[in-house]
């Protein structure tokens, strides 16, 4: 190759800076988006949303109460808990940690959605200062089914 085609230090660093700069932009980009339905007043669910954008997903967030979205969309009394989301065509309901979100969307598993029954203590929006975090079940849920998911204490998967 000529010596004046061949690309100098800097635009060879440029070039890879550009790119380094650009990929989280592009990961970003493949995520979908997360609908979230929450009540106006509630603190955890804002915390929870946050730790969701933390981890790279866009979120529109609706207040509205959330019990009819919940019938509508098949989340069971038993799994209920603050605020519903929705996903790729699956429901998220309560504090579920974004890696499981991720492993959902990846899989695609035959199912309604994934739930955190409750507000675990430590789960993702539910850190408290000063207490241990639970071991709480990511349960994968539908018509005719229920089952563990995954395990996590706190935010960290078991």
């Amino acid at each position: 190759m000529l010596p004046e085609l061949l690309p100098s230090r800097r635009g060879v660093l440029v070039g890879l800076g550009g790119l380094l700069l650009a990929a989280p932009l592009r990961a970003a980009e493949s995520l979908l988006e997360i609908q979230v339905t929450k009540d106006p007043s509630c603190g955890c669910c804002a915390a929870w949303v946050d730790h969701i954008r933390a981890a790279g997903f866009p979120v529109q967030v609706t207040e509205a109460p959330v019990n009819p979205l919940k019938a509508r969309l098949g989340v069971p009394r038993s799994l209920a808990s603050c605020h519903t989301a929705q996903v790729g065509g699956y429901v998220i309901e309560g504090h579920v940690p974004a890696g499981a979100i991720t492993r959902l969307l990846a899989e695609k598993p035959q199912a309604t959605g994934l739930a955190v029954p409750g507000m675990p203590v430590g789960s993702p929006g539910m850190e408290i200062y000063g207490m241990p975090p639970d071991t709480y079940e990511v349960v994968l849920f539908g018509p005719d089914l229920h089952r563990p998911f995954a395990r996590y204490r706190g935010g960290t998967p078991l």
